[in-house]
């Protein structure tokens, strides 16, 4: 079994990867033409695909600083926790990046002339002196090497007391959302010194607070829907038709837990880290710690998919309580056609799963896949005893080496996946066959 993927390695020279390179966010644009990474030391690097399909780096920019908030004596990290593309509307492109408390607006622009000839202005831009002008002439725009900009243009700041998990565009183009742990806030992409509050889920007596907001999304569609997930395992869609403060919930998607199979760790791992909404934004994806569920949004009972991504570490709960790693949130993506779903696991593994065939495979994002004319082979972790050579042992998987961010291309077969300050790009002509591939 083997996937003829071609695959691009972005890497940081160091062996031994700084905290600060370390790769916290991945997001394409809505025309698949530009890919966008954030790291934990604030920087942004965009990708740009090139006329024969390959991603190179087209600018680089430091979007936000490490902070201190003198009024809570807290550090505020520089790390990008979120990435969201506007839609293009001219040469220009816009995106918003977020930390824990700041949200920018960002312009991306070329520029490939300049312009000559000012009148009150030399050359070096100093300002000439009027009495020496004796003549006026028409300034001429010069060719020159492209440039490309990053300009700030929005900050949104101060609206947050928690730090915030995920920011989201509206279908109107003209809003968007933030959540932070407790309460969710609709802004104007215009309006920086306020922001509407549509979800507040902060009880009067903190003691009583018994669930908090992991993510929150806009409906692809309907600008008046949008979505969010909570620690509970829980799924709320709201109708800003209905109430503009989101207060109750149009409805909600939860999944019964069997008494019988309840510990200690069942709230833990039910807790969702991310919810998608399907291109044709009838259905959700929603990823939580074991497993990736997918919900028609017109039933609410119960999931119409249950997908299990790594149902082998049950038995190493307590382990990954010690270590914290059972709080580690992974992302989930759709592909273009809403066909295959897409989410990480631990030794640097990635899952996909067939919709159709209900068919999975487990890949591996390494170096080793990026030789030349390299094959992206199926992996396989077993609990047992090896049945081959490639296998894996569940007690030898690597819980430091983890995929928790990744990026599916909106309509090519291009998938983005970080691995600490690693970034993977596997592209291939064709869309996974997975029915070509033996049952694993």
């Amino acid at each position: 079994m083997e996937l003829p993927l071609h695959c691009k390695l972005f890497l940081d020279v160091h062996l031994i990867p700084d905290s600060a390179d370390v790769i916290s966010a991945v997001e394409f644009s809505q025309s698949g033409e530009f890919l966008a990474t954030g790291d934990k030391g604030g920087r942004v690097v965009i990708f740009q695909r090139e006329p024969q399909g390959e991603y190179n780096v087209y600018s680089t920019f430091q979007s936000h600083e490490p902070e201190f908030d003198y009024l809570k004596s807290l550090e505020i990290e520089e790390k990008i926790n979120k990435i969201r593309w506007l839609p293009q509307l001219n040469s220009a492109h816009f995106l918003l990046t977020t930390n824990d408390k700041t949200i920018k607006l960002w312009k991306v622009s070329e520029r490939d002339k300049r312009p000559e000839g000012y009148n009150l202005k030399d050359e070096e831009g100093r300002m000439k002196d009027i009495s020496k002008i004796t003549s006026l002439q028409v300034p001429v725009l010069r060719p020159m090497d492209l440039l490309v900009e990053a300009s700030l243009r929005r900050v949104f700041a101060n609206a947050h007391a928690y730090h915030i998990n995920s920011i989201s565009i509206n279908s109107d183009c003209e809003t968007y959302l933030s959540a932070d742990d407790l309460r969710i806030n609709l802004w104007n992409l215009d309006i920086t010194d306020r922001s509407f509050n549509i979800v507040d889920l902060k009880p009067e007596n903190m003691e009583e607070l018994s669930e908090v907001i992991t993510v929150a999304e806009f409906h692809p569609h309907h600008c008046h829907l949008m979505a969010f997930s909570s620690s509970t395992g829980t799924t709320r869609l709201c109708d800003m038709r209905s109430r503009a403060l989101c207060d109750q919930h149009a409805k909600l998607f939860e999944e019964a837990v069997d008494p019988a199979n309840r510990s200690f760790f069942s709230e833990i791992i039910s807790s969702v880290s991310d919810v998608k909404f399907s291109h044709s934004g009838r259905y959700l994806l929603t990823r939580d710690y074991l497993s990736a569920k997918v919900w028609d949004l017109n039933m609410e009972n119960k999931p119409i998919e249950t997908y299990q991504v790594h149902d082998y570490l049950r038995s190493k709960l307590c382990t990954l309580y010690e270590s914290d790693c059972i709080f580690d949130k992974f992302e989930c993506a759709w592909n273009g056609t809403d066909s295959v779903i897409m989410t990480g696991a631990y030794n640097n593994f990635f899952r996909m799963f067939d919709r159709a065939s209900r068919r999975d495979v487990t890949l591996e994002a390494s170096r080793e896949v990026c030789k030349r004319r390299a094959v992206l082979r199926p992996r396989r972790v077993c609990v047992g005893r090896k049945k081959r050579e490639s296998d894996v042992s569940v007690d030898s998987l690597d819980f430091r080496k983890k995929i928790l961010h990744t990026a599916w291309h909106p309509t090519d077969n291009i998938i983005a996946i970080a691995a600490s300050n690693n970034l993977y790009i596997f592209q291939d002509r064709k869309y996974f066959d997975f029915h070509s591939l033996a049952t694993l």
